[in-house]
C-alpha cells in the first residue's frame, strides 16, 4: 500500500463542500470516483480543510492510500483525465511516508477571501467574489482585523454547527489590502473553527462601510455570543489557498 499527497484545485461553485454529502455532489466524491476508475479500489481521501459549499481552493492537500503500482506522475494524469468536465484539477503528486496524514500532519492553513468593491455587474468572476457596490476603507478593515489576531475564544465568530471541542483558538495572520477594486482579507492560523473565517470577514466589511469600529469588533469578540455577529460574509470570495506542513 502506497499513500499519496495530492494538490488539489478546484471551482466550489458546484459542489455541495470537500465532504461527502448524501444530498449532493462533493469534491472528495469526485476524486474518490476518479480513483477507483484508475485503481479498480475503493478508496478514502483525507484533507487538511473541509471547505464549505461554493467555497473553492488553490492549493489544498490531501493523501489517499493505494495499493495497485503506480507512478505519481501517471496517477495524476489520470485523475485530471477522468475528473473532466469536473473543475478540479491534481496540481501535483507525490508519494509520502505511511504516517503522513493531510490533516493531523498539517501545522498551518491559509486563506484568502476576495471583495469587488464596485457597482457595476459581475460577469466572470460570478461565483468567485463578494461583490459590495459601497466603498470600503480597507485601512479600516487592516485595523480593526488586528484586533482578532492571537488566542481568543471565538465563539462570536463560529457557526452553530461547528463541531470543534473548543472555540479557541490562535489566529496567526488577518490582514486586508486593497488592490484596485480588489479588497483582499488574508488569514492564517493552525486551524479555524466553522464558518471563521467567513463570520470575521463579515465583521470587517461592517468596519469598511463606516457602520462598525474596531472597538465594535473587540466587543463582538469579547461577548462570546454568535448574536452579536453582524453579518456573515457569502462563501463566494472564499478560496483555501495554502496548508503548510
Amino acid at each position: 500500500m502506497t499513500r499519496f499527497s495530492l494538490l488539489v484545485e478546484f471551482d466550489g461553485r458546484p459542489f455541495m463542500g470537500w465532504q461527502r454529502q448524501a444530498h449532493g455532489p462533493s469534491v472528495q466524491q469526485a476524486l474518490e470516483e476518479a480513483v477507483q476508475a484508475v485503481t479498480g479500489e475503493q478508496a478514502v481521501l483525507h484533507a487538511a480543510g473541509r471547505t464549505d459549499a461554493g467555497v473553492h481552493a488553490l492549493g489544498m492537500r490531501a493523501h489517499v492510500d493505494i495499493g495497485k503500482p503506480i507512478e505519481p506522475f501517471r496517477l495524476s494524469e489520470a485523475l485530471n483525465a477522468l475528473l473532466r468536465p469536473a473543475p478540479v484539477a491534481v496540481l501535483a503528486c507525490e508519494v509520502v511516508p505511511d504516517d503522513w496524514h493531510a490533516r493531523f500532519s498539517c501545522r498551518g492553513r491559509a486563506y484568502e477571501y476576495r471583495i469587488l468593491n464596485r457597482r457595476a455587474p459581475l460577469t466572470f468572476e460570478k461565483g468567485l467574489v463578494w461583490q459590495v457596490g459601497r466603498p470600503l476603507d480597507a485601512a479600516a478593515m487592516h485595523g480593526a482585523a488586528q484586533r482578532l489576531i492571537g488566542r481568543h475564544d471565538f465563539t462570536t465568530f463560529r457557526s452553530a454547527h461547528c463541531q470543534s471541542e473548543s472555540p479557541i483558538k490562535s489566529l496567526d495572520r488577518l490582514e486586508v489590502v486593497r488592490e484596485g477594486e480588489r479588497v483582499l482579507i488574508r488569514a492564517a492560523a493552525r486551524s479555524f473553527l466553522h464558518h471563521q473565517v467567513r463570520s470575521m470577514v463579515g465583521a470587517l466589511a461592517q468596519v469598511g462601510l463606516g457602520r462598525w469600529t474596531a472597538d465594535d469588533v473587540t466587543a463582538a469578540l469579547e461577548a462570546r455570543d454568535r448574536q452579536r455577529l453582524p453579518l456573515n460574509a457569502p462563501p463566494d470570495g472564499l478560496f483555501f489557498v495554502d496548508a503548510i506542513y
